[in-house]
């Protein structure tokens, strides 16, 4: 009955795993209210604290004046135009802005610190995510299947001495390592250079740049005391762009690595080897084959 597979599916799977979301939840959001809370309430009484001696050295001022001043701030702001420095700043929308902006659409990173302001603009974005979209995500779903067509090998690796199997996996672990060096540990250092950040900063910005999850608290390109090179922004988003790649690639190979470095340490161990499984050359049972999911 239609009925009861549903309760059963509800019951046996939905459920449990609705339950862990929710508690996963519920203990993101305690932690965070405990840790952010207070550092919130000191940072708006230190801003008003700021405000009143403001006031107290430009007597000229009324509190009123300051609230509107403080609007055009923040006004001004939201469309992104940074408030510090002065006309001079380099535009938010010239070529590689613009390039970086595109970039953040279409992954869905979307910082929120830089909108189109304009009608055109906007809604030239809505169509323009609507094809870019499905577009990033129709290359990167291939990336991942031609990884999987070319990962198709690895299950033919029991066929093979122990010895170039572990040669293949640490080849494949040194693969990775160096991989993720150069897309997840030298950008942040770069950044960090550049911006006048803390290395933990450029990681932290790195990981929610490629996590797609894209606060904006941290972005780069955006002050206005520094100069920077004329492409900087532009490498920034090839740099999201190869990071997501990466990602698409490594995410079904990581597991696979993982089991294959179980396998052989059991042979290594003469355990975990189902019986009637046929001796290598080296006179140790092969390992089962692993499934790569399609």
């Amino acid at each position: 009955m239609p009925g009861a597979w549903l309760c059963s599916c509800w019951g046996g799977r939905v459920l449990p795993l609705l339950l862990a979301y929710v508690c996963y939840l519920l203990l993101g959001a305690t932690i965070f209210q405990l840790l952010e809370k207070q550092a919130e309430a000191q940072s708006r009484n230190e801003f008003q604290l700021e405000k009143l001696r403001f006031l107290e050295n430009y007597t000229c001022l009324d509190q009123w004046a300051l609230e509107q001043f403080v609007q055009v701030i923040m006004e001004a702001w939201v469309k992104g135009v940074n408030p510090k420095g002065n006309s001079t700043n380099p535009s938010n929308w010239d070529f590689g802005s613009s390039f970086f902006f595109a970039g953040t659409v279409v992954t869905t990173i979307g910082y929120g610190n830089l909108a189109p302001s304009t009608e055109a603009g906007q809604v030239f974005c809505v169509f323009y995510a609507l094809l870019g979209i499905p577009l990033n995500v129709i290359f990167l779903n291939n990336l991942g299947t031609g990884l999987r067509a070319h990962l198709a090998t690895i299950e033919r690796w029991e066929d093979q001495p122990r010895r170039s199997q572990l040669l293949r996996v640490l080849g494949l672990a040194l693969f990775l390592t160096l991989g993720t060096l150069v897309i997840l540990i030298f950008p942040p250092m770069v950044f960090s250079h550049v911006e006048g950040w803390s290395f933990g900063e450029g990681f932290y910005f790195a990981f929610i740049t490629l996590s797609t999850i894209g606060f904006g608290d941290y972005v780069v390109g955006t002050d206005p005391s520094k100069h920077y090179i004329s492409v900087y922004r532009s490498l920034a988003a090839i740099w999201i762009l190869l990071g997501l790649a990466w990602l698409a690639l490594i995410l079904p190979l990581g597991p696979l690595l993982l089991h294959r470095c179980c396998q052989l340490w059991l042979l290594s161990r003469g355990l975990g080897v189902k019986d009637g499984a046929a001796p290598d050359s080296s006179g140790l049972p092969r390992p089962q084959k692993i499934p790569i999911s399609s």
